[in-house]
């Protein structure tokens, strides 16, 4: 009997509170109780009722999604209709994350304890009425507080999560919860019908149709969706739901946070681009509203389409490697997008030379659709852990988590128009994405290598099935995770061992240090080589200056060699000597 099928895999996981770093959370405590297993509608669900309830959740989220979004179209209109400048138009269309962000906790909290068949349209029909009344606002001020109401379509996100994972085994829940985020597709429906709408009867026309449709969506979705096996379960024995306290227990995890970082990214910077990218394509490319909004549905749609992919992605090879390609594309595509338009002057032996750099608007569609590619498969992965590891906490931990993200959607537009009214440079906002971006695959790293150093002292028959973790899992192999590109012997005055195995590892380590301390140290020096020319292109500095000048990257190159000594092997770069050691 394999270990999946064994009494302990139908208990619910107990995990330790206090736990912190990844490892301690994947230790648990069984309960073996087969109610357990039979509330979180892992055995009463039947392919229909699966069905029935991610189809409806995912055409109810897209709506939502649609109204969430739609300042980012209309207010183009609002801005130019009331004078307003970056920072008031990305706080504009801001406000409506704000509260969509902000709900998710509670919603979240909300849905394991009342159902989301209840939830779901409650929350939509709120956020219509706002939207209805927005069409009848003609001041700022007013337009900010039925946006705060509007925003209530985006904490469905919350209420679907929630409803949904109850339908699915663990193991199917990736894919599951990877199509349900499909929904923020209505970000590019959005896009693609509001500007001709907004054409015809005017952006207040937008408003008082979008609402409607929200309205109507959760009419059929209360008419035709049924109780999630939790929560008929709970009815039926009686039992109360959980209170708000014990739901919201799981967040003192650290873990809980890295995970909302993560999707601070992923989430909230696709909802901040969603709404920039048309005000973004205008000012710099000149173009007409319809084509910028075209132009941006194909990163909502890249950004939305592919989560259900990513999903899959996920329950097959672990969400920890898909993580990784989403930060490490991310980072690339977002340091060609935040280059700026600039021209270069090489003062040659025969003249000036002059060239420049600059990303027209085609390629600029192909970057960010690429972009918005690997957004989406980091979004399903990021909820790919939460049922996981928190199975009895899936409205809270996602809802914090959602929370988290959505409220990148808030804070990122109005960083945007700060930024770009600082700088006055039209990239700026790729150039805050590449350094959020840089933070969160760090603090990921560190933390996974900090659970592969501790993986020595646990039991791995007490960890959750993980594919990135199948190596622990297979009883016929070491007991002791180890890392693939980590040296676990290393016996280099072993004639046997050298000649086998350590004269080809440190020769391999050996080539690649050496460019690599090359083009370290031409870095290092090619500063004070800049600094003597400075004065030749109008720099008014003193010769103690320029001394100074030139002397401060020997002084911090030197000072950080200190600091290196300790990072390496925390974070790794060493993998033992580098030459063979001189035996007497």
């Amino acid at each position: 009997m394999s270990r999946r099928d064994s009494p302990a895999s139908a208990c619910q996981f107990d995990f330790g509170q206090r736990a912190t770093t990844d490892l301690e959370q994947l230790q648990f405590r069984p309960k073996c109780q087969n109610r357990d297993r039979t509330m979180q509608g892992q055995e009463i669900a039947t392919s229909g009722e699966q069905n029935r309830a991610l189809g409806l959740s995912t055409f109810a989220f897209t709506i939502c999604f649609a109204v969430w979004t739609i300042f980012a179209i209309v207010g183009i209109e609002i801005k130019a209709e009331l004078g307003l400048t970056d920072t008031q138009f990305g706080l504009l269309v801001g406000t409506p994350i704000l509260t969509g962000s902000l709900s998710r906790l509670l919603l979240g909290v909300w849905t394991d304890q009342h159902g989301g068949r209840i939830v779901f349209p409650i929350t939509m029909l709120a956020s219509a009425a706002s939207t209805f009344l927005l069409s009848y606002t003609d001041s700022y001020l007013m337009m900010l507080l039925a946006a705060l109401g509007l925003g209530l379509a985006g904490g469905g996100f919350a209420v679907g999560v929630a409803y949904v994972a109850k339908f699915y085994p663990l193991e199917k829940q990736g894919s599951a919860l990877g199509f349900f985020g499909m929904g923020n597709v209505g970000a590019a429906v959005t896009k693609f019908l509001a500007p001709w709408v907004m054409v015809a009867i005017g952006w207040q026309g937008v408003a008082q149709v979008w609402a409607g449709a929200l309205a109507i969506v959760a009419v059929l979705f209360y008419l035709f969706a049924k109780d999630d096996p939790e929560f008929a379960a709970r009815k039926t024995s009686g039992v109360k739901a959980k209170g708000l306290l014990e739901q919201l227990e799981p967040l003192r995890n650290e873990q809980v946070w890295r995970f909302s970082l993560y999707y601070f990214f992923v989430f909230g910077a696709f909802v901040a681009l969603a709404l920039w990218l048309p005000n973004y394509m205008v000012g710099l490319y000149g173009i007409d509203v319809k084509l910028a909004g075209m132009l941006a549905a194909t990163f909502s749609l890249s950004a939305s389409v592919f989560r259900a992919y990513g999903g899959v992605l996920s329950d097959k090879y672990g969400a920890r490697k898909i993580m990784y390609a989403t930060f490490g594309v991310s980072l690339i595509c977002l340091f060609m997008l935040s280059y700026p338009a600039t021209d270069y002057v090489i003062h040659g032996i025969e003249g000036d030379i002059t060239f420049s750099t600059s990303m027209n608007l085609v390629p600029f569609v192909i970057t960010v659709f690429v972009l918005g590619f690997f957004m989406s498969l980091g979004k399903a992965a990021v909820y790919k852990h939460i049922p996981v590891y928190y199975p009895g906490h899936v409205g809270s931990v996602g809802g914090l988590v959602g929370l988290v993200g959505g409220l990148g959607g808030f804070i990122l537009p109005i960083v945007f128009g700060a930024v770009s009214d600082l700088t006055g440079i039209w990239t700026s906002c790729f150039m805050v994405l590449f350094a959020l971006v840089g933070v969160a695959l760090a603090w990921m790293h560190i933390a996974i290598r900090q659970m592969e150093q501790k993986a020595s002292g646990i039991d791995t028959r007490s960890l959750p099935e993980f594919p990135e973790m199948a190596e622990l899992h297979d009883e016929e192999k070491q007991a002791v995770a180890t890392p693939s590109k980590v040296l676990t012997e290393w016996k280099p005055e072993d004639p046997g061992f050298w000649e086998q195995t350590g004269e080809k590892i440190a020769r391999r380590n050996l080539y690649i240090s050496i460019p690599a301390l090359l083009l370290a140290f031409s870095v290092w020096m090619v500063w004070s080589m800049v600094v003597a020319k400075l004065p030749s292109i109008g720099f008014d500095y003193t010769t103690d200056q320029l001394f100074w000048l030139a002397a401060l990257p020997g002084l911090s190159g030197a000072t950080l060699r200190i600091f290196y000594s300790f990072v390496v092997p925390i974070f790794g770069g060493a993998c033992g000597p580098l030459c063979r050691p001189r035996r007497s």
